[in-house]
């Protein structure tokens, strides 16, 4: 047989590879032990009667074991399972099911480092939940926790509650819980992304600190629909993503829509970035930035009907410093019977650059700069404002700071284009017009207005 040069190359590489394995000692190749099967461990699938004892003996031998427990198809009746220790659990995705038998919750995860939880379905089946975390899922200090191709659904409380946890929440689906799908507090390093978000009651994802610092949460890519507020409030439902106090979180590339409040609401959330998302059909302001945040960039996110599109506010309190660009935000509306209805495109009050967005049909402002006395040096350049009620509006109350309202593209005010307020009351001629009179504490220039 000819030999080519080619051949002869590797198969000498395969010998000097072979000799390489050779070398290294038997011992020294370890493999991943097998995953037990819960089945093989005395727990029913299908049984009418409850598993918890079992599945809960099944769970232990586990993780004293190999860490590694596989569950096959089927729907398992158990309640208050725990887990102390890292472990793996495999379901089949949509067909391993454990439900709710008893006052829950269904499984507790506490102080075991590395945990992964993928293709199991968690029903809440309508049982009460208590202990500190009321959820499905409840997990507290956890420094890796991976949860994927799960499903959590009919909780009577939250879906997926977590304490002091890292890790990953990916392609998972929570729907159908009364207070919030995903709620985490304290998060040591978390992801949140790639999951179907639905028909929750109150509150979508929450990402909370016990204080006031940074967080780091990612929440990205998710899809997050039909929201309520069913517990009533002013903001602290009815929104697709809610921050508080939490500092450099990301939220980006999501859709959101269908929210009785809020796409995204940030509480005290400094350092926070609203990137990308889509969002329609809110009932209030569709990206928020609110009491004592600094820092806050909105940008390259869609709007589409809301109450008002994006408000960077609460000077009084301590809430400055953003940058708000090329965002759209179109179609908003002013809520029937309401002293504060909104329709305002776009409004900030401290510190904040306002550039490269698109505003139309606005009913009441496309941009609003400043309110009463807060105001303080914020911009709002290279804008172009349709079709709305005035374009741009400045707070012009003694003690206001300083605005500059600077080549913008203004047409259809039906109002005016540039007005100076005090409240909600126009105060000043159109300032667009070259012979009006502009109050002190604004500089407008190079807007084209028709």
């Amino acid at each position: 047989m000819q030999v080519s040069r080619r051949h002869f190359l590797g198969t000498a590489a395969l010998a000097g590879a072979g000799a390489s394995l050779a070398a290294v000692p038997a011992q020294a190749i370890t493999t991943q032990p097998t995953a037990l099967n819960i089945l093989d461990l005395g727990v029913r699938a299908d049984s009418t009667e409850d598993q918890s004892a079992l599945f809960q003996a099944a769970i232990d031998t586990a993780s004293e074991n190999n860490g590694a427990l596989t569950i096959p198809r089927g729907t398992y009746r158990v309640a208050d399972l725990h887990i102390t220790k890292p472990l793996r659990l495999d379901g089949l995705p949509g067909q391993t099911v454990l439900q709710l038998s008893d006052t829950g919750p269904l499984l507790t995860i506490k102080d075991a480092g590395h945990v992964v939880i993928e293709g199991i379905a968690f029903d809440g089946n309508g049982q009460p939940l208590d202990g500190a975390q009321e959820a499905l899922l409840a997990a507290r200090g956890c420094a890796a926790l991976h949860v994927e191709h799960c499903r959590f659904t009919a909780s009577t409380a939250t879906g997926i509650a977590l304490e002091r946890c890292g890790g990953r929440i990916t392609n998972c689906t929570v729907s159908h819980t009364v207070r919030a799908a995903i709620f985490s507090r304290d998060a040591t390093g978390l992801e949140i992304a790639g999951n179907t978000v639905q028909d929750s009651q109150n509150n979508g994802i929450l990402v909370w600190r016990s204080e006031k610092g940074e967080d780091g949460t990612l929440v990205t890519n998710n899809r997050i629909e039909r929201i309520g507020a069913a517990d009533g409030g002013s903001g602290q439902n009815g929104n697709g993503v809610n921050i508080f106090r939490a500092g450099n979180v990301i939220v980006a590339q999501n859709r959101i829509t269908d929210c009785a409040f809020s796409a995204i609401r940030s509480n005290a959330g400094s350092a926070c970035q609203f990137i990308g998302n889509s969002c329609a059909r809110l009932g209030e302001v569709a990206l928020y930035a609110e009491f004592g945040f600094e820092g806050a960039i909105i940008a390259n996110n869609v709007i589409e009907t809301a109450a008002s599109g994006i408000s960077i506010t609460n000077f009084n309190d301590g809430g400055r410093l953003a940058v708000c660009a090329n965002n759209i935000v179109r179609d908003l509306f002013v809520r029937p019977g309401e002293v504060d209805g909104r329709g305002v495109g776009i409004s900030a009050e401290a510190d904040t650059v306002i550039e490269g967005n698109v505003v139309e049909n606005a009913p009441v402002l496309g941009i609003a700069l400043g309110w009463k006395h807060y105001l303080r040096d914020t911009t709002a350049t290279n804008n172009v404002i349709r079709n709305c009620g005035t374009g741009i509006g400045v707070s012009v109350t003694p003690g206001a700071g300083k605005a500059l309202v600077a080549n913008n593209m203004i047409s259809g005010s039906t109002k005016a284009a540039i007005a100076g307020f005090q409240k909600s009351d126009m105060v000043t001629a159109d300032l667009s017009d070259a012979s009006a009179r502009v109050p002190s504490n604004m500089a407008v220039q190079g807007n084209l207005v028709s």
